[in-house]
């Protein structure tokens, strides 16, 4: 300590000197130059800093946009009046997953239950010959499937003069409301779960077999050709295209109303629907 304290009062006591032997402005421009030495210093760690770190922005973080994830509606459960179109698609018990069943009720009705595989519409067609002189109305529950079949069932339907109807708290997404347009009638329970999306390239692939068909653009055009003739607002087939094939985009009871995909929901008429909604705008 005490030779560090005797070396830096020599080195003081030569720089006293020096500056008392030199003219002013000599000892100024020296100092400038130290100065300007030191700066450039600085100025060489601040972009090495830069160049290691990135650059400093000085624009504070946005805030990401908080993302809203209702719950998801589920066969014989109770749906929100609106389900966020990006909601995934719900997981289906064994007999929705299932080829499409057809049980015949009391009143009439058809029960239609399962996923509408290549060649469900062969299979109802031979349902309906055999028992169609007591259907009246074909009550349906599916997480859809061959569009193609769908389309023959909903013009059979139309052909028949049948109602349909999705049951309070039931589901019919995908294809499925391609089914349920074909009723003369078309009936959606209390908070029934009536959903659409994109085709798929497996639920499109009989119906391209069976049109000759190429692309998405010729099945979509399919789709809405079969929408106009049943009476449905071709929004819906928008709904439809806008939302990706493994999500779902579900109607509120106003919308399948206006949009004509409804003639009745919850019990209600479409003329006595479409006021309601009105006066809770």
């Amino acid at each position: 300590m005490a030779a560090l304290k005797a070396a830096l009062v020599g080195t003081r006591t030569q720089l006293m000197r020096w500056l008392g032997d030199k003219p002013d402005d000599v000892v100024l421009r020296a100092l400038f130059a130290l100065l300007l030495v030191v700066t450039a210093g600085l100025l060489v760690v601040d972009f090495n800093e830069l160049g290691v770190n990135g650059p400093v922005s000085t624009t504070p973080p946005v805030a990401p946009i908080p993302r809203h994830t209702p719950s998801t509606a589920l066969p014989a459960t109770k749906r929100a009046d609106r389900v966020d179109p990006s909601a995934p698609l719900p997981r289906f018990d064994d007999k929705l997953r299932a080829p499409m069943t057809f049980d015949l009720g009391a009143g009439g009705r058809l029960i239609a239950t399962g996923a509408i595989v290549p060649g469900t519409a062969d299979v109802f067609a031979a349902e309906i010959a055999k028992r169609g002189s007591y259907v009246t109305t074909v009550v349906l529950a599916s997480p859809g499937g061959s569009v193609a079949d769908a389309l023959a069932m909903g013009r059979l339907i139309r052909d028949k003069k049948f109602t349909t109807e999705v049951e309070a708290e039931h589901y019919c997404a995908s294809s499925c409301p391609l089914v349920f347009a074909g009723g003369a009638e078309r009936r959606a329970g209390r908070n029934a779960a009536i959903g659409v999306h994109q085709v798929s390239a497996m639920a499109a692939a009989p119906l391209r077999a069976e049109e000759g068909m190429q692309d998405a653009q010729v099945v979509s055009a399919v789709c809405q050709r079969y929408l106009r003739d049943m009476g449905v607002d071709l929004e819906v087939w928008v709904h439809a295209m806008e939302t990706p094939s493994e999500r779902l985009f579900y109607f509120r009871p106003d919308e399948l109303l206006n949009l004509k995909l409804a003639t009745e929901v919850g019990g209600l008429p479409r003329t006595a629907g479409i006021l309601q909604a009105a006066r809770t705008r």
